[in-house]
This record gives C-alpha cells, structure tokens and sequence, in this order.
C-alpha cells in the first residue's frame, strides 16, 4: 500500500463525508450525532487530513481546536480498507499535528455502536471520561481523552 497522509480540503474527502454521515444516521438518532462539516474542519486553527492511496482519497480524520484540548472529528475510513491500518496512521499524524500546534490533550465523542473504532482508540491508549465541552451525558456516546506527549 503506498499511503499518503495529507492536508485535504473539503471538495476532496466530500465522498467520504457523505459515506461516514450515512452510516452514523443508521446507527444513532439525530440529536446523539455530532457530525462536523469538512468546511469546518478547514477553517484557521482546526485540521482535515486524508489518506490518499493511488490518488484516491480513502480516508480522512480532523480536528476542532476547543481552546485548551483539540477534538477529534470524523474518522473515516472507505469499507474496502478497513483492517489494513489506515486509521491507525491517520490517527498517528493527526497527533503529531497538534502536538507540533501546541495542544496537549486529544479529546473525542464515539458511540457505543462502534465497537471497532472504541477498540482503536483504546490501544491508541484513549481513556473513557465524563461528557465534555457542549456535550451531555447520552447513553449511545463514550467520550475519551488522551494527554499527548
């Protein structure tokens, strides 16, 4: 696989935007999805990055900068790559570009229907913690923390 980890702009991680809120909206009703727009994702202070592979983009993860910690936002990887990495990867450089922004803690909302990405975050070494920022207590979500070094 000849990965690459890149900034992306919104136009090129759209289709997997689209393919990430449709399974989000199957698996949790509307007020426990928390879903941010690319565009967002793009603006001064926060991040988008893609996983290009043979100039096709098939996955992406960003970040919203909330002052003291950053937010992990929509991590996504396409069907057929799954179990190969890729989020591991995207997740790595997505660290070590708030580290390099000067943020110390990685924050993130999930929900209980994901058992694959809680799994991720766990041996990324993401612990579970109380609601936080605008967020309140939901039963389908898990909020996560790591400090970052």
């Amino acid at each position: 696989m000849a990965l690459v980890i890149r900034e992306a702009t919104p136009s090129q991680v759209d289709h997997l935007m689209e393919a990430s809120t449709i399974l989000l909206q199957s698996l949790y009703r509307e007020e426990s999805n928390h879903l941010v727009d690319p565009t967002d994702l793009s603006a001064e202070g926060n991040l988008l990055l893609g996983a290009e592979e043979l100039d096709t983009f098939i996955g992406c993860v960003g970040y919203v900068e909330r002052g003291d910690y950053a937010e992990v936002k929509r991590l996504f990887v396409s069907q057929e790559f799954r179990g190969q990495g890729v989020a591991r990867v995207l997740m790595a450089e997505l660290e070590s570009r708030a580290v390099d922004a000067g943020h110390t803690i990685m924050r993130l909302e999930t929900g209980i229907h994901q058992p694959d990405a809680m799994t991720l975050f766990e041996t990324l070494r993401y612990q579970i913690r109380a609601p936080f920022g605008d967020y309140v207590d939901d039963p389908l979500s898990v909020f996560m923390e790591k400090k970052l070094t």
